[in-house]
């Protein structure tokens, strides 16, 4: 197609010896591997394991392959900075791509081009990535028919850009662990997170209540009013969990069938104190991440009295697991794309960075208590 010889992208590379160290016998680690051999465009190189702002990294440019019979040339429109991506360039992720690799895990993409074979994308045709580790700080690329999914261009671009993650993540906590009904309760730590912030909105939709725990902070205000904004029923400080408003709060609301927990540490032991116990039967935790970086301590008296159920969830593994399962994949995503329509899901709040600008969208997406997520913009 004319006008997309190449592409630029975000790409990092870490020396070997050190992530080797790291990944045990588990992961192969390739010296010489680009990221598959459709990755084209500007590279972000890192060239030792440490954090992003410590990196070198950088934007490159280089040729696209030509488009395959069962291949897409796509045109990427907008692509978030999330933990994993960071974690993965730290080297600490669960997965790490062959090196130097595009970072990226999340975004959405517009096909310009199919190949002859190609049955189910039109161009004009908004997609995700179907897994993670596709590489999205880019410009265009070509892909496999297989690595996305398609998704109705009628939404907001953030909201396309920002749902496969964290929307789905929500979707899966709050329909695969507990039989949940309008009326029931549900607990979270990392309430403004954007996992938490789609729990409070599909849970509202769904008529579920939601306690929300979130850190003490100087606009503490503005946050609950905020997340109340987005149909969260309850907000919290992390120091309420342990004091008797627990008690009064609970006269208004029945005590919590699932707790999801994102954070760790004592956050996690005191959200499985409050899960509800009725005919002897306990309620699930449910961990999702470990923003405090403590291990969850989970009290003997708990599994045995209250038999309650600890749980992780993450969903990379549910796509994974539901790879030849087309119908649930495209259900959620169906189920999310309309909530997103009728007003009831909305995107967290984003600021757009240009792809030449990736170093400060880095700076910014480590700081604390940061207030809006970044997408790089291309």
């Amino acid at each position: 197609m004319a006008g997309f010889t190449g592409s630029c992208f975000l790409c990092f590379k870490i020396k070997v010896s050190r992530i080797a160290s790291l990944l045990s016998k588990r992961t192969e680690v390739r010296r010489h591997t680009v990221c598959r051999t459709f990755t084209t465009g500007s590279t972000t190189r890192q060239q030792k394991l440490s954090s992003p702002r410590g990196s070198i990294c950088r934007l490159e440019s280089m040729e696209l392959p030509s488009v395959g019979a069962k291949s897409v040339l796509v045109k990427l429109l907008a692509a978030p900075i999330n933990p994993s991506d960071i974690n993965m360039i730290q080297g600490t992720y669960a997965i790490l791509p062959d090196l130097p690799a595009v970072g990226g895990n999340e975004g959405v993409a517009q096909i310009l081009e199919v190949g002859s074979q190609v049955k189910a994308l039109r161009p004009g045709d908004w997609v995700i990535p179907r897994d993670a580790g596709l590489g999205t700080w880019r410009t265009a690329a070509v892909l496999a028919e297989d690595d996305v999914i398609s998704l109705p261009n009628d939404i907001p671009l953030f909201s396309a850009a920002t749902l496969g993650v964290n929307p789905c993540t929500a979707f899966r906590m709050l329909s695969d662990f507990e039989e949940l009904k309008p009326g029931d309760t549900v607990i979270q730590n990392a309430a403004n997170s954007g996992v938490g912030q789609a729990v409070i909105q599909i849970a509202a939709a769904r008529g579920i209540q939601t306690i929300n725990v979130v850190r003490d902070r100087p606009d503490l205000t503005q946050l609950i009013d905020r997340l109340k904004a987005m149909g969260a029923s309850h907000v919290i400080k992390e120091e309420t969990l342990r004091r008797h408003e627990m008690k009064e709060l609970f006269k208004t609301c029945p005590r919590p069938k699932l707790a999801l927990n994102g954070v760790g540490g004592k956050s996690a032991t005191e959200l499985l104190r409050h899960l509800q116990y009725v005919f002897r039967v306990g309620g699930s935790m449910v961990t999702y991440g470990g923003m405090a970086k403590q291990p969850v301590t989970v009290p003997v008296s708990a599994l045995i009295f209250k038999n309650v159920k600890v749980k992780g969830f993450w969903v990379t593994q549910w796509k994974r697991t539901h790879s030849q399962d087309e119908g649930a994949l495209r259900g959620m995503l169906d189920e999310l794309c309309s909530l997103i329509r009728q007003g009831k899901l909305t995107a967290p709040a984003c600021s757009e960075v240009g792809l030449q600008d990736f170093r400060k969208a880095l700076d910014t997406a480590m700081q604390p208590f940061t207030s809006a997520k970044q997408v790089l913009v291309v």
